[in-house]
């Protein structure tokens, strides 16, 4: 049984397809042991609490990054988690952080990287007037939005859609890739050469 480990700082809906997608047997043999959030009014905690999971609130304002990434780490090596997915997790991790969980570090971004890295992902896709859109699953590494890619979706831009809708069909592949990501990892079944991850 694998233990995965969640950090969120907002409602958490890719948590919720991850639980969700546990529970049914979608993602085998793995359990969520820990939902950590850096906010206490995450919703992602009351779903968390909800769902029966442990949800910890490890606030980080007025910390120093480091200090703060050093408590969150001992709570997730305490649950001996196997991975760490973050879900809409507002906080950029210390290398120190990165260092300490190599390739077990998992991320989703709102866009085909490396296109629209940072912020507001989907915004900046409709403002470039792109005709394809997505999401794509990284490992975490010390460079935002940049480790190795494990899986992507795309989602045609019509021209009826505006930045909202475009945001709703974005987030829908979301829920599909993180869980198949959570699989292609947990299974162990690849190699990454260079920046590409290769299945075996």
């Amino acid at each position: 049984m694998k233990n995965i480990g969640i950090l969120l700082s907002g409602r958490g809906s890719n948590f919720e397809a991850i639980a969700k997608n546990v529970a049914s047997g979608k993602i085998p043999n793995a359990r969520i042991a820990i939902v950590v959030s850096n906010r206490a009014d995450a919703g992602g905690i009351e779903t968390a609490r909800r769902l029966g999971l442990e949800a910890l609130v490890i606030p980080s304002k007025g910390k120093a990054r480091e200090h703060h990434d050093r408590e969150v780490a001992a709570a997730l090596q305490q649950k001996k988690v196997d991975l760490i997915c973050l879900a809409g997790y507002l906080r950029l991790l210390s290398p120190w952080f990165v260092k300490q969980f190599p390739h077990q570090i998992l991320n989703i971004h709102p866009s085909l990287l490396p296109a629209f890295p940072g912020l507001e992902a989907q915004e900046q896709a409709f403002a470039y007037g792109v005709k394809v859109a997505g999401c794509t699953v990284h490992f975490v590494d010390e460079e935002l939005d940049h480790g190795a890619i494990i899986v992507q979706k795309a989602v045609t831009v019509l021209a009826d859609d505006d930045e909202h809708t475009l945001a709703e069909k974005i987030l829908k592949q979301e829920h599909v890739a993180y869980s198949e990501a959570i699989n292609t990892v947990l299974a162990g079944n690849y190699r990454i050469i260079g920046r590409r991850l290769v299945r075996s």
